[in-house]
This record gives C-alpha cells, structure tokens and sequence, in this order.
C-alpha cells in the first residue's frame, strides 16, 4: 500500500467520524458551567453570611463554610443528584469544593460492595489520590519557596 492511499483512507475515515459525531454547543456548555458554578458558590456564600451573622469569624468561618460545603457535595452525591448536576453543568460542577466531595464520594459509593477496606475505603482516593498528592507537594513546594525568600 502507498503513502497516498493510506493517507486518503485515513481522510475518508475522519470525515465519516464528523459526519456521524453530533456537534458541541459550546455557548449552551459554557453558560450552563458558568450558571451551576455560580450557583454553588453563591450557596457557599450564602452559608457563610449566616455563620458569620451566627457569630463565627476568620478561620473558623471559613472552615466551617468549607466542612458545610463539602458535606452538601457528599450528600447530594449519595443520593445520585450531584451526578445529574455534573452531566448537565460539565466543570461548573467540579471546579468548587463540592466537585471534589463528589470526587472522594463516588469511587466510595460504587465500590462499597467489595468491603469497608478493600472496596470503599481503598477506592476512595482513585480519582482524588492525585489531587490530593498534587496539593500536598505543591504546598510544600510553595512554604519552601517562602522559607528561603
């Protein structure tokens, strides 16, 4: 076979793959993120303003909105709502702190019938792991960068 058929059948084949595949509605997809994203966090905004008119402030405030946050994102997750969130808001859903609940919650969810240990609890950080791996090295990254400055 020569270079030239190869090359055409190769072009034949892509252009049966755009034919077929159904095109993006990249404004519908961006809005969508941007509106659930906001949504979200106007929620955590929102929790925050009645914790610091409870009488919180400064780190408690904050931990305590991001705890509140964070059991919201697992919850609703457990009760299979965060995944129709995800499949219609794309990133808007996993960008804030509720997205990496759900992160941390699904792989525990699905594999909880394989045991406490080595289904749910090592299953947990599948998708996380990295995350969390990722964040903890570039903390340290950063304290040494402010160490030595």
């Amino acid at each position: 076979m020569n270079g030239k058929t190869s090359e055409n059948s190769n072009l034949n084949y892509l252009n049966y793959v755009k034919s077929q595949d159904p095109p993006t509605k990249h404004f519908k997809n961006c809005a969508a993120a941007f509106g659930v994203g906001g949504l979200i966090c106007c929620i955590g905004q929102f929790i925050r303003f009645m914790l610091e008119y409870a009488g919180l402030s400064g780190d408690e405030l904050a931990g305590t909105t991001s705890v509140i946050l964070i059991f919201l994102g697992c919850l609703l997750t457990g009760f299979g709502v965060y995944d129709r969130i995800g499949r219609y808001a794309g990133a808007g859903s996993i960008v804030p702190i509720t997205g990496f609940a759900n992160s941390v919650t699904s792989p525990a969810i699905e594999f909880k019938t394989e045991g406490w240990i080595y289904g749910m609890a090592a299953k947990m950080f599948t998708v996380a792991g990295a995350i969390i791996v990722f964040g903890v090295f570039s903390g340290v990254l950063v304290g040494l960068v402010y160490y030595f400055i």
